[in-house]
Order: structure tokens, then sequence, then C-alpha cells
């Protein structure tokens, strides 16, 4: 299990945190994670052998909230 906490920083509001956790939750290997717009932290904790930082990422970045 790892746990890591990144930046994203065009998170600005509840809608943003809602989609950033929907789309990391619906990740396979995904077990939590949590958005907080006004530090723009995500904190995620995944399973490695499901699902790799990058991938965690993309789709992030795909929802249009890139995190590093």
């Amino acid at each position: 299990m790892q746990q890591v906490t990144l930046n994203a920083p065009k998170m600005s509001c509840g809608h943003c945190k809602m989609t950033v956790e929907s789309t990391g939750g619906a990740l396979a290997g995904v077990v939590s994670i949590s958005a907080d717009p006004q530090t723009k932290a995500v904190k995620v904790s995944y399973d490695e052998s499901a699902v790799t930082l990058e991938e965690i990422k993309q789709a992030l970045a795909a929802a249009g909230y890139p995190a590093e």
C-alpha cells in the first residue's frame, strides 16, 4: 500500500473536489482519495500492484485537474 499527497493547483471549489475524488476513486487499486481545494492537496492511498501513480495522475489530468 502506497500513500502520496499530490498538488492539484487547478482545484478551487467543492465541485473540483467531487470531480477529483470520483475520478480517482473509480480507478481499480485506489483505496482512498481525499481532495482539499483550499490547500490544493490530494491525498491518495493505493495498491501499487493494481494501479501506478502515473495512471492516477493521468486520470486526474484527463478530468481537468493535473496533479504533481
